[in-house]
């Protein structure tokens, strides 16, 4: 698999987890004490702790993946940020001091988006800065 189709694939799973969370029955009800941003709160799939700023990420990652996966530079530089950012975020779903895990209230990463978090960091970490061609300037 290239670093493009990379960007693509995630970019189209993003879409579709951003759009999951809308959606009454995929998206159970869920509450959480250290959630201040309760639009939308609830449990992807029965699993995965979402709300409403938690869908608009991953919708915009999503698109942002589409985007990238145009051209090499743009797919390296996806996959980049992806890697860090979700493995920022791995670390504050552990942390529940200072409500890191709750981002501050305003975004549930606690749970099994934790794992979750940690897969989608290490395939970024891969095709972003271990294969072949993620060695393209980015």
């Amino acid at each position: 698999m290239t670093v493009n189709r990379f960007a693509l694939v995630f970019g189209i799973v993003f879409l579709l987890v951003g759009v999951v969370g809308f959606i009454p029955g995929l998206t159970t009800m869920h509450s959480h004490p250290d959630v201040t941003v309760t639009a939308g709160l609830g449990l992807a799939l029965g699993l995965f702790p979402v709300n409403i700023l938690h869908n608009v990420v991953h919708l915009l990652f999503g698109a942002w993946g589409l985007a990238a996966s145009r051209s090499a530079s743009a797919a390296v530089l996806y996959a980049k940020v992806v890697a860090v950012s979700y493995a920022l975020l791995t670390v504050m779903g552990l942390i529940s001091a200072a409500r890191l895990y709750t981002t501050f209230g305003l975004i549930p990463l606690y749970g099994h988006d934790i794992w979750l978090h940690a897969v989608l960091a290490a395939v970024g970490a891969y095709f972003g800065f271990m294969r072949r061609d993620a060695h393209v300037r980015a």
